[in-house]
């Protein structure tokens, strides 16, 4: 697979959303097919937009491609307009539109990988976020992110987490600092639930999770979090954050390195089974 290091922002914390070409070629097609369906069954707009309940302006926007129609808004005109379900069928195409490029670019190499590798140190690693932890970590993002946008890369988080439902299943491994584990991030309840999802996920027989104790006095992991995807092809791509620079790394040199140091991150870190010991402490703690 050809990829090459690149400026990604698909960081695991909150970081900025941005639209694309691909998403509004998307959008203008969904609203082809509004259109042409409408017009089919003799309709304008205004009586459509009264038979499923909305606006005029809504159906508007969705046929010029403007706005990215929800689910009610498809269920209600596939059945005013009789499409047989393809009207509806367009939800999952329009709610990936809806996803920031970088992240629907990086579930792509995530749906490829076979085993994926991660180490996060200063929050929970994305593919182990509740969706209140999420939704808590775009919250504080500043400069703040209006609503629409917290809603939109929450449900993009989410959807990166259907991984874990892939058959035939990839290998995890990961490695949390313990500071992930202690900070409240949302507060209390919202803490609790992370937790409690840790430990249900780290159940699963293709899951390992690890916690790196911070009273390590040797650690190979200060450089940063990363991430290694072992993809089906047999080729390794690394990903790695620093603040609004995210890069994804291809280099064989370079993700030689970082497999080099999550191999000893993870030696480092408490054993699974230590490990989940260590998260149903911290609950009690918490």
């Amino acid at each position: 697979m050809g990829v090459t290091g690149q400026g990604w922002q698909i960081a695991d914390g909150p970081e900025p959303y941005g639209g694309d070409e691909d998403s509004a070629a998307v959008l203008r097609t969904v609203g082809k097919v509004v259109k042409m369906w409408r017009e089919r069954a003799g309709m304008t707009q205004a009586e459509l937009a009264a038979a499923i309940g909305y606006s005029e302006e809504q159906v508007s926007s969705v046929e010029r491609g403007r706005r990215a129609p929800k689910a009610p808004f498809l269920e209600a005109a596939d059945r005013v307009l009789g499409t047989g379900g393809m009207i509806t069928g367009l939800h999952k195409d329009v709610e990936e539109a809806r996803y920031p490029k970088k992240v629907r670019d990086l579930a792509k190499l995530e749906a490829e990988a076979v085993e994926v590798c991660a180490y996060a140190n200063t929050v929970i690693h994305g593919l182990l976020q509740t969706p209140e932890y999420a939704r808590a970590l775009y919250g504080m993002r500043r400069p703040l992110f209006t609503e629409d946008e917290v809603e939109q890369l929450v449900a993009a988080r989410l959807a990166r987490q259907e991984i874990f439902s892939r058959q035939p299943a990839p290998v995890f491994s990961f490695v949390l600092e313990e500071v992930t584990l202690r900070r409240p991030l949302g507060g209390r309840m919202v803490m609790r639930k992370q937790l409690e999802h840790l430990l249900r996920i780290g159940q699963l027989r293709n899951v390992e999770i690890q916690v790196m104790p911070t009273n390590r006095d040797d650690h190979a992991g200060l450089a940063g979090s990363l991430q290694l995807l072992k993809l089906r092809n047999g080729d390794t791509v690394g990903h790695n954050e620093v603040q609004l620079i995210s890069r994804l790394i291809s280099d064989p040199k370079e993700t030689q390195v970082l497999e080099i140091r999550y191999g000893i991150i993870r030696a480092q870190a408490l054993t699974p089974r230590e490990s989940l010991a260590f998260i149903e402490k911290a609950l009690g703690e918490t």
